[in-house]
């Protein structure tokens, strides 16, 4: 898979993690027969359940060294299972963000994928159309068409905790509970956006105005842990996800000005590495 690195300005290749295994589910007819077992909160909960045993941790080293994780990014700590190492913490100065009001951020680690929204509220993901009333459950959409959709894809390997995108309030939240495909391209039969766990929450901020900040659950993902907060500051913790490849999906009305080589590689169906806190964009106001 092609992804570009902002940073270096140069493409690399992602590869995906247990690519074999989502072949044989996704495109093989008896993974197939096996598919609506795997998607389940079941298989999410044992997955969940052996990689908090101690025993588990005995897979950290090998995955550090196979992606290539630099651990000097994050706090230091003996991890017990392989699921505290999964949610371990970044230190606050290796995720800096801009506190000018105009600065759109990031909101976590991943990979991006912009999309515009039409005048009837539809958008194009990956080939597959959906209406943001599929994506948010029914929730408010009124004031964004013409406006943004924000894909930020987290591999099993990213650094798993997301942050609020500007200072501002929580104005409502839902939980819709769905399955759990993976969000990479092995699930492009199905429309993920609309069929799996998504946690929808509607935030009025102080510099974007109005904006939906939706949780999706993937496979063996099947906990999405939302702090409980109502007012929230630029940068601060909204949550994370326990083990998986996962995704932060942000919408937005027309006011935000998509930096350029996003727009540029998003034109191309490509996705763009960016960081938690690294900024995306500015506010048109």
């Amino acid at each position: 898979m092609k992804v570009y690195d902002r940073q270096k300005k140069e493409y690399e290749t992602s590869d995906q993690y247990g690519q074999e295994k989502l072949r044989f589910l996704y495109e093989n007819a008896i993974g197939r027969l096996l598919l609506r077992l795997a998607v389940s909160h079941f298989v999410s909960g044992i997955y969940g359940s052996i990689n908090s045993r101690k025993s588990s941790a005995k897979k950290i080293p090998g995955f550090i060294e196979k992606h290539h994780i630099d651990m000097s990014d994050f706090e230091e700590e003996k991890y017990g299972s392989f699921n505290e190492f999964f949610v371990r913490k970044i230190r606050p100065e290796k995720r800096p963000f801009s506190m000018r009001k105009d600065v759109f951020i990031s909101p976590a680690d991943s990979k991006l994928l912009m999309y515009g929204i039409d005048e009837d509220t539809k958008l194009f993901i990956k080939g597959r159309e959906y209406t943001l009333d599929e994506i948010t459950g029914g929730t408010y959409t009124e004031g964004f068409k013409g406006g943004h959709a924000f894909v930020f894809r987290l591999c099993m390997d990213d650094y798993h905790r997301y942050c609020f995108i500007d200072d501002g309030k929580v104005v409502s939240e839902k939980r819709i509970k769905g399955r759990l495909h993976t969000v990479s391209s092995f699930s492009r039969d199905h429309k993920i956006y609309k069929e799996n766990t998504r946690q929808v929450s509607v935030l009025k901020t102080e510099n974007f105005g109005m904006v939906i900040m939706i949780e999706v659950g993937a496979l063996l993902v099947g906990k999405i842990v939302d702090h409980d907060i109502k007012e929230f500051k630029k940068g601060q913790e909204k949550g994370y996800f326990e083990p998986g490849g996962s995704t932060v999906i942000i919408i937005t009305g027309d006011n935000i000005e998509v930096d350029e080589d996003i727009m540029e590689q998003s034109s191309a169906g490509i996705e763009t590495k960016v960081r938690y806190g690294e900024r995306i964009g500015t506010s048109r106001c």
